[in-house]
């Protein structure tokens, strides 16, 4: 139930700002050199391990589903928001977008080589996000890559930290902890990239990028 209603209520917050969002985060890699780094190191693994098979998780209106597309990959945008997608839909009908919740994929067990989450799983209950992460360990084909992006808790002090994330309830995470939690699923870190906020960065926070690669079975008493 915790889950559903976190569900809903990010869905219903995205529905109702989608036009807005789309709009201000058209270009959003054009001054996050990092950021398209780690994308373009994620879609390497992938090619390289794979067909190239993603899924782009919380993808809102498409721009990075699209980026990642152009760096050859054969990639599906999922987002709760049936609003988002339509946008997605219009902007970018050549690519493939579904609405979907992460932790329900409708893909079968070891269909992708890549599984994208920027900035979509900081809105998931933390004791919900195991559930998430082993959702991506069971639609990975074995080897296959999860790049995990957020913002970082003020130490490992804080595992988690809810802040105020305008549109919906939101979370940051230890990196560490999160780290501990994908390998629990089955997903092992094998890169970390951390970027420090600019002076002039409306939130104050380290963002984080985690690439972790299925490795086995996750642990017991993993969901």
């Amino acid at each position: 139930m915790v889950e559903h209603d976190a569900l809903s209520a990010t869905r219903d917050a995205y529905d109702a700002i989608a036009p807005t969002y789309a709009r201000l985060f058209a270009d959003a890699l054009r001054e996050r050199p990092l950021d398209r780094a780690a994308l373009g190191v994620f879609a390497e693994v992938v090619r390289a391990g794979g067909r190239g098979r993603v899924a782009d998780l919380g993808c809102g209106p498409g721009d990075i589903t699209a980026h990642l597309a152009g760096l050859g990959l054969r990639v599906t945008g999922v987002d709760a928001s049936p609003e988002m997608i339509r946008l997605a839909r219009q902007a970018f009908p050549h690519l493939r977008f579904e609405v979907g919740s992460m932790a329900a994929l409708d893909l079968a067990d070891g269909t992708l080589d890549g599984v994208l989450a920027r900035w979509s799983v900081i809105h998931t209950p933390p004791v919900e996000v195991p559930v998430v992460l082993a959702e991506f360990h069971r639609v990975l084909a074995p080897g296959g890559h999860a790049l995990v992006g957020f913002w970082a808790s003020e130490g490992p002090s804080h595992p988690t930290q809810a802040f105020d994330h305008t549109v919906a309830p939101a979370y940051r995470w230890s990196p560490d902890h999160l780290a501990a939690l994908l390998r629990e699923a089955g997903l092992t870190e094998v890169a970390r990239i951390t970027r420090e906020p600019e002076p002039t960065d409306r939130r104050q926070f380290q963002e984080v990028h985690l690439l972790a690669r299925k490795t086995g079975t996750p642990r017991t008493g993993t969901p």
